[in-house]
C-alpha cells in the first residue's frame, strides 16, 4: 500500500498531466480506440519495445493503438479538438527522441496494424505498418515470393519505408519504397487516399524519402518478387589490423559490383575491450557464384556464413546483433566512391576520423562505436530510376557509399557526451569528404543524407536536390495546408520553405 507521501506524489503527478491530453485519451476511448494508460501491464511493454531506452524513457500520457485506417483517421480527427502533441510508432527503431516517442503526449501506436494480405494474381503484398521485417516476411512464407525490406528481422517497416529503406535486395529492385504500388494515408484532415503512379502522384512520389510530413501511411501495397529457393548469408568477422584491405576490397566490391544478387555492409566496432569488423553478407541464392565474394573471403577471417532454408531465417539471425538495454544515437553522411587510381585513401580517412572521435569517449559506460560502410553502386541507382524513382534521386553514373556512424552506451548521464561526440563524428565526416572533393580526389557530385540512418540535427532537407525539395513543399501544401503534422508531431525533419 502506498504511504501518504506516496499518495500525494501520485496525485500530483496526476495533476501535472495536460487536461488536453486527458480528454483525448478519454474521447478515444469513448469513440472505441485500444488505449493503453500508464498503469497497464501493455503500456510499460510497449516502452520496453524501443530500440534505444533513451525513447523508452519518455512517458507518454497515453498510447492509442488503432486496428484500422477508419480509427486512425478518427485519431486524427480528434486531435484537432485539442492542443497536444503526438508521435506514431512503427517498430520504434529511430533513436531520434520525439520521432517515435513522446513525452506527455500522445503515441499512436501502429502495431494493430499488423497485416501481410498476398494477392497471388498480381504478387502483391498488403504489409502493415506496424509489422517487423521479419513477420512481414513470414506472412509470405509458402508463396514462393519475397519484399524489399529491412536487413535485421527487428526492424520496423513503418518509418523505414517513409525514409526510404535499404535492403539487401537494393541491388536488384531499388529502395524498398521503390517498390511500393499503393500507399494508403490518413491525411491531415482525416481523410483516407490511396497514393499511387495515377491517383495523387505528388503524394506517391513525395512519400518516398519525404518522412512524416505528409500523412499516417496505414497500408503499403508492395511488389513482391520470386525467391522460392535458399539463401546464403551470415558474416565475417576480421581483427581490426585488417581495415585497409577491408576498405580496399569495400572500394573494388562497390566499383565493379560482381552480382547484383549480392550484398555487404561493413561495420567497425570499437569500445574498450572489443575493436573489430563485422562484415555482413548476403546472396540471393544458395550459395555465391566463384568470383563475387573472393576479396573478402581472402583475408584473414572466422565466418558465420552459411545456406538457410529461407530468407526469412536469416533476418532472425541478424537479430543476434540488435543490442537491447542501451541508448542510441546515429547519424549518417554520403560520400561519392574514391575510383580506382585514387584508391582507398578517403575511406582510410573516414575510418580515422572515426577511431579519433570514438577513442575520446571510451570512457563512457557501456560504449560501443560503429561506423557501416553500406555499398550504393550504380546499378541499386538504376534500380531505383527504373521502378519510378523517389525523392533522393541518386544518380545512376556515379557509385556511392552510406556511411551509418553509430554510438551505443549505458547511461542518460552521458548523453550529452554522446551528443557532442556524434556532433563532432558527423560534421568532421563531411569535413572530410569536401576536402577530398577540394583536392580533386573525389568527384563533386549530388550527395543526399539517407534518412533512416539521420541525426535529429542533421539538414535532411538541406541536402536533397531543390527539386525534389520542391516537389515535397507543394506536395506537403496541397495535402496539410494549414502544417498539421508541421506543427503537432514531436519529432522529424521538418518540411519549410
Amino acid at each position: 500500500m502506498l504511504s501518504s507521501n506516496g499518495w500525494r506524489a501520485l496525485v500530483l503527478s496526476l495533476a501535472l498531466v495536460p487536461q488536453a491530453v486527458a480528454d483525448i485519451c478519454a474521447t478515444l476511448e469513448a469513440g472505441g480506440i485500444e488505449i493503453e494508460k500508464r498503469i497497464s501491464l501493455a503500456y510499460q511493454t510497449d516502452l520496453t519495445e524501443y530500440w534505444s531506452t533513451a525513447c523508452g524513457d519518455l512517458k507518454p500520457t497515453c498510447i492509442a493503438a488503432p486496428s484500422s485506417a477508419a480509427e486512425m483517421a478518427q485519431v486524427i480527427k480528434n486531435l484537432h479538438d485539442v492542443e497536444t502533441l503526438f508521435a506514431i510508432k512503427s517498430g520504434g527503431h529511430n533513436p531520434n527522441n520525439g520521432f517515435a516517442s513522446i513525452q506527455d503526449g500522445l503515441l499512436v501506436s501502429t502495431k494493430n496494424l499488423d497485416q501481410v494480405d498476398y494477392n497471388p494474381e498480381d504478387h502483391t503484398a498488403v504489409i502493415g505498418p506496424g509489422l517487423s521485417w521479419e513477420e512481414a516476411q513470414q506472412g509470405l512464407a509458402g508463396t514462393g515470393r519475397t519484399i524489399v525490406g529491412g536487413r535485421m528481422g527487428g526492424v520496423g517497416v513503418g518509418g523505414y519505408m517513409v525514409g526510404g529503406g535499404m535492403s539487401f535486395l537494393s541491388s536488384q529492385y531499388g529502395w524498398a519504397a521503390n517498390n511500393v504500388k499503393d500507399f494508403e494515408v490518413v491525411l491531415a484532415n482525416g481523410s483516407i487516399v490511396h497514393a499511387t503512379e495515377t491517383e495523387n502522384p505528388d503524394l506517391f512520389m513525395s512519400l518516398k524519402g519525404g518522412g512524416n510530413n505528409f500523412g499516417v501511411v496505414t497500408a503499403y501495397t508492395m511488389q513482391t518478387h520470386p525467391q522460392d529457393h535458399k539463401v546464403w548469408g551470415g558474416n565475417y568477422v576480421y581483427t581490426a589490423d585488417k581495415a585497409s584491405e577491408i576498405l580496399t576490397a569495400v572500394r573494388n566490391f562497390t566499383d565493379e559490383y560482381p552480382d547484383d544478387k549480392a550484398a555487404i555492409i561493413v561495420t567497425f566496432e570499437r569500445s574498450l575491450v572489443i575493436d573489430l569488423c563485422i562484415l555482413f553478407l548476403f546472396y540471393d541464392g544458395p550459395e555465391p557464384p566463384s568470383g563475387v565474394f573472393d576479396e573478402f573471403t581472402a583475408i584473414e577471417h572466422t565466418s558465420t556464413t552459411k545456406t538457410w532454408d529461407t530468407y526469412y531465417d536469416l533476418l532472425n539471425h541478424n537479430n543476434f546483433f540488435i543490442l537491447k538495454g542501451q541508448r542510441y544515437n546515429i547519424a549518417t553522411e554520403t560520400t561519392p566512391l574514391p575510383n580506382k587510381t585514387v584508391g582507398t585513401a578517403p575511406l582510410e580517412e573516414y575510418y580515422e576520423h572515426f577511431r579519433d572521435v570514438t577513442g575520446s569517449v571510451l570512457e563512457v559506460a557501456g560504449i560501443l562505436g560503429s561506423i557501416a560502410f553500406q555499398p550504393l553502386p550504380k546499378t541499386f541507382s538504376q534500380r531505383a530510376k527504373d521502378r519510378g524513382g523517389d525523392l533522393l534521386d541518386i544518380p545512376s553514373d556515379q557509385p556511392y557509399i552510406v556511411i551509418e556512424l553509430n554510438y551505443s552506451y549505458g547511461l542518460s548521464i552521458d548523453d550529452s557526451k554522446v551528443d557532442a561526440a556524434t556532433v563532432q563524428l558527423y560534421q568532421g565526416m563531411g569535413n572530410i569528404v569536401q576536402k577530398n572533393i577540394d583536392k580533386g580526389l573525389l568527384p563533386d557530385v549530388y550527395r543526399p543524407l539517407f534518412m533512416n540512418d539521420a541525426y535529429y540535427r542533421q539538414d535532411y532537407w538541406g541536402r536533397i536536390s531543390p527539386e525534389s525539395k520542391t516537389l515535397a513543399l507543394k506536395t506537403r501544401k496541397a495535402y496539410d495546408p494549414e502544417g498539421f503534422f508541421q506543427t503537432r508531431t514531436s519529432g522529424g525533419w521538418r518540411l519549410k520553405d
